[in-house]
């Protein structure tokens, strides 16, 4: 039924600006899955995913657009300058816990950003990069591109977080202590966790510059970050489906508050306040609770 939905999605949503909101939403959803697997399954505090997202972003668009790769090699070697960057990340971040981790991480994400303005000479800067054209020739095929490995990067997760690494990653993000009593090695499977998570917020990022047309800075500053964080949250955090209807629903939302004009901003902000303090779950646990009340 879900694949059904998102098939028929573009012919719902038939004008070219809510087609590119399904474009942004299929984006929204890899990169949701991502910090979903750090934060979720492995209670790592991540506020730098921003900026994986950003160095798939520039690496595959530098690649394409000064060095003449093909589209598909620059997504690979994005994907992996993604993966091996938070891998580096990881040797440090393994060793810090809690709000230790939440400054380290936002402090990277702080750092790759005066990285993507300053270096002028690769990025570009401020200026920023223009006349990127998509891998495939219009909103819909890009639609279905990026939703499909949406799709596919969400079952390769599942059979992972339901295999024994799954098992063994919630048992680190439950006690640390006890998993290495067990004989788990607990910095081998956070970097793990902390690549794998860069690696697909990278894979997120090689569609964006050809989804908006140019490549500037402002894209992947802290505050994506907040906003990923959010999207695990209020779906639902340590679950597969509550990232998704979390992306879903506040990729959605601002838009349709655009018609409340400047109150827009102090709805979303309360909505997100009020699913937070009576929904700390998110939506999926308070779903589950109704159904559990519910049965007779």
């Amino acid at each position: 039924m879900s694949l059904l939905l998102v098939a028929a999605a573009p012919w719902l949503l038939t004008t070219g600006y809510w087609r590119g909101i399904l474009v942004l939403c299929a984006m929204n959803v890899l990169l949701a899955l991502s910090l979903n697997l750090v934060m979720g399954y492995t209670g790592q505090l991540n506020l730098g995913q921003s900026a994986f997202f950003g160095i798939g972003a520039y690496v595959s668009t530098i690649l394409i657009k000064s060095h003449g790769w093909n589209f598909w090699l620059a997504a690979l070697a994005a994907i992996l300058a993604s993966g091996f960057v938070g891998l580096a990340l990881a040797a440090f971040a393994t060793r810090l816990k809690g709000h230790y981790l939440a400054i380290a991480s936002l402090g990277f994400a702080v750092i790759t950003y005066q990285v993507l303005i300053n270096w002028e000479s690769v990025t570009q800067g401020v200026r920023g990069i223009y006349g990127i054209l998509p891998p495939v020739p219009n909103t819909v095929a890009l639609f279905y591109l990026v939703a499909g490995i949406a799709a596919a990067v969400y079952l390769l997760l599942d059979n992972l977080v339901r295999s024994p690494v799954g098992d063994t990653l919630r048992a680190i993000r439950e006690d640390e202590i006890s998993a290495a009593s067990l004989g788990v090695n607990a910095a081998i499977w956070k970097a793990f966790a902390f690549g794998l998570g860069a690696a697909i917020a990278g894979l997120a990022g090689v569609f964006y510059p050809g989804f908006v047309g140019t490549l500037v800075p402002d894209a992947f500053g802290i505050i994506e970050s907040f906003t990923m964080m959010a999207m695990v949250i209020v779906g639902g955090m340590g679950t597969m489906i509550g990232p998704v209807i979390g992306a879903v629903v506040l990729t959605f939302l601002p838009e349709l508050l655009r018609g409340f004009g400047e109150l827009r901003l102090m709805i979303y902000g309360l909505a997100l306040t009020l699913v937070v303090l009576f929904m700390p779950g998110g939506i999926v646990q308070a779903w589950m609770s109704v159904r559990h009340k519910t049965r007779p």
